[in-house]
């Protein structure tokens, strides 16, 4: 390769390839990065610190989105002096009209990218118009933080926290890169406190930051991409092609692909934060442990479940007008957490399923006070995870006609002809790799905590080994292209 051409893949924005962190050249700009990070991270540095890392955060969602990086800087002008202007003025009704001007140009700059199109095509499948498609590309990540900046207008106004204390700490806190594209959703309280400080990074932390890297590479890099190219997307794609054990089994393999690709995601944003000697908040507990939906959204994806629960569940009311109303606003809000995952009906039909089953989970809660037993905590598994699975098969159906498809296959599971000896020995690695996934993730946390102990008192040498390993298996596993996270698209 000539070296203009190294260049223009290093420094140059291409819309096919966009940087993602299993990638090589991802580990190469961090390594570069880091060496300079570690150079100046002493206090006398701070603000050649704070600079630093922006602009390699900036640099990254260029790589990631190209121009839009502009988007972003936008955003957090608008709503940096927006919160000035918010923990300055006294008088109520300047406030809130300040708070909806935040909230109007955020939602209206997602609204504008996000659900153009959509709302398009579904005008004319209502009128019958012929209105084109604009040609629209939707931002990575515009989802994450407009919600991030959202929620510091919003707690600014409710005088939960104080304004950042210059516009190069909101921007740090907005653009900081290891979360910045599919998350966790950081709040101002929890993150913008940490900036002034100078970053501290033990031997535990070191451990635990590599460990969540580590990890979270070989769920995305290993498990997910693996069972998705191999299986997972082939049956979503064509299931009419399939038998319907084949069918059952990827619903099966897409939970364990998409909770491996969003979860290892947050790993490895988590580790590379604390390398950074920020902390991030956790994102997931084992959330096909769950023995209820309303569990489930207390371990799946917290970041956002508590986002929905802080700014919108209770702006609507919360559980304060009255039974009918609480349900209502449960439904409400996975209708509209739906919607926010992607400009489709099938994500809306998908939050509005776990929608209905917490207000019944409510209103049953409330009716029956059942002791509990693990003969109970069994079937709320059970049943839990397997409403979970159902669900998902909205979401990643291409359209609802394909998940209705899908659906009426496996109801032909006891009547079909198909040889499940043949059809486990064809994709023998994608099963062996399922097992993995749900094997590990089922596992007690006091477990979990026991490998951990070892690899932290596991000697340096070792560790090495583990993680060349790791790497060779990635190589192994890999496909010709490195693959974008689910994520990525919301």
């Amino acid at each position: 390769m000539k070296l203009i051409d190294l260049i223009k893949d290093i420094f140059v924005y291409d819309s096919s390839h966009p940087l993602l962190f299993n990638s090589g050249l991802f580990l190469g700009l961090f390594l570069a990065f880091y060496a300079i990070y570690i150079a100046i991270r002493k206090e006398k540095f701070h603000k050649l610190r704070i600079l630093y890392v922006i602009a390699f955060s900036l640099f990254f969602y260029y790589k990631c989105s190209g121009i839009y990086f502009l988007l972003l800087i936008f955003s957090s002008i608008v709503d940096y002096y927006i919160g000035q202007a918010l923990s300055n003025v006294q008088k109520q009704s300047y406030r809130k009209l300040l708070l909806w001007l935040s909230i109007a140009v955020n939602l209206g700059l997602l609204g504008y990218f996000k659900y153009t199109n959509f709302f398009i095509d579904n005008i004319n499948g209502i009128t019958g118009a012929d209105l084109k498609p604009l040609d629209i590309f939707l931002p990575i990540g515009i989802s994450f933080y407009t919600f991030q900046t959202m929620s510091y207008s919003i707690d600014l106004y409710r005088r939960k926290i104080e304004p950042a204390r210059n516009f190069w700490d909101f921007l740090f806190f907005v653009s900081f890169f290891p979360q910045l594209v599919a998350g966790p959703i950081v709040r101002a309280a929890q993150f913008i406190p940490q900036i002034s400080k100078e970053p501290k990074l033990s031997h535990y932390g070191l451990d635990k930051a590599l460990l969540l890297i580590m990890g979270g590479l070989f769920k995305k890099a290993v498990i997910s991409d693996y069972i998705s190219i191999n299986f997972v997307d082939r049956v979503f794609d064509n299931p009419q092609l399939y038998s319907a054990f084949e069918n059952l089994m990827a619903v099966y393999g897409y939970a364990a692909q998409i909770y491996c690709d969003f979860s290892g995601y947050s790993d490895m944003a988590i580790g590379l934060g604390l390398l950074l000697g920020f902390r991030l908040p956790i994102n997931f507990r084992s959330p096909y442990q769950s023995t209820s939906i309303t569990e489930f959204w207390r371990r799946w994806h917290i970041s956002l479940s508590s986002w929905l629960k802080d700014y919108l569940y209770i702006s609507l009311g919360g559980n304060r007008k009255g039974a009918i109303r609480t349900y209502v606003n449960l439904f409400l809000v996975m209708f509209l957490g739906g919607l926010w995952h992607g400009a489709a009906w099938k994500f809306a039909v998908w939050g509005m399923l776990h929608g209905v089953l917490l207000a019944i989970e409510r209103f049953f809660g409330k009716m029956i006070n059942l002791p509990k037993s693990r003969a109970r905590s069994f079937i709320g598994w059970l049943f839990t995870f397997h409403f979970v699975l159902f669900a998902w098969i909205f979401f990643r159906a291409s359209d609802y006609d394909t998940a209705m498809l899908l659906i009426g296959k496996i109801g032909d599971l006891f009547t079909d002809q198909y040889a499940i000896g043949d059809i486990l020995y064809s994709y023998r690695f994608v099963f062996a790799l399922l097992i993995i996934s749900f094997g590990t993730h089922l596992m007690p946390n006091r477990d979990l905590f026991a490998l951990y102990t070892i690899y932290r008192k596991a000697p340096l040498w070792l560790k090495a080994i583990g993680l060349g390993i790791l790497i060779w298996v990635v190589y192994l596993t890999a496909s010709s292209d490195v693959q974008p996270f689910i994520y990525f698209q919301f």
